[in-house]
């Protein structure tokens, strides 16, 4: 399940503002205070926050509302945070923000997925080749990869620790966009 969230409408309801840009970490702190309190009632699996209305991000606010989101979500409630609606101003404060704390999301551009973030080219590599809805299994992903499977495990566990694919009957898949 998907509990998708309307950034900008978050934004304009915590600091009541006619503009539409996430400046200042107090700023970012009341937009992600309201973003847990949704999340903390919601049976989501994925929250994906949805940025399409968003003109301006500054770092303190890329690092208070995404990765903060990011770490809480894995950390403390083992769920997942993906992103839609980036322009390239909002991709380049989101990008430099997860890279520096390690951290990775899975981006929903054009009808493709995208990793955005600290992201090891196994762990890219291996995305892409994982499908949403039907399961790997590690053996035959080793073998779609052409890896050893000590490479294999080694990019799923890096993989699983970021939040962009998750164990499924069967194997592994991909983090769902759907």
């Amino acid at each position: 399940m998907i509990e998708t969230i309307a950034v900008a409408r978050v934004l304009r309801e915590a600091v009541t503002t006619p503009y539409l840009n996430l400046v200042t970490r107090p700023t970012g702190v009341a937009v992600r205070g309201r973003i847990e309190s949704v999340l903390a009632t919601s049976e989501w699996e994925t929250a994906m926050l949805d940025f399409s209305d968003v003109v301006l991000l500054d770092l303190s606010c890329a690092d208070e509302v995404v990765a903060k989101l990011v770490r809480m979500a894995q950390e403390r409630l083992g769920r997942v945070v993906a992103i839609r609606g980036l322009d390239e101003h909002l991709w380049e404060s989101i990008h430099a923000v997860l890279e520096h704390q390690q951290l990775a999301v899975a981006v929903l551009a054009d009808g493709s997925i995208t990793l955005l973030g600290s992201v090891p080219c196994d762990v890219q590599h291996l995305f892409n080749t994982l499908e949403p809805a039907t399961p790997l299994a590690a053996a035959a992903l080793s073998q779609r990869l052409g890896w050893s499977d000590g490479r294999t495990a080694a990019a799923l566990d890096a993989a699983l620790g970021l939040g962009v694919c998750r164990r499924a009957t069967g194997g592994f898949v991909r983090l769902p966009l759907a």
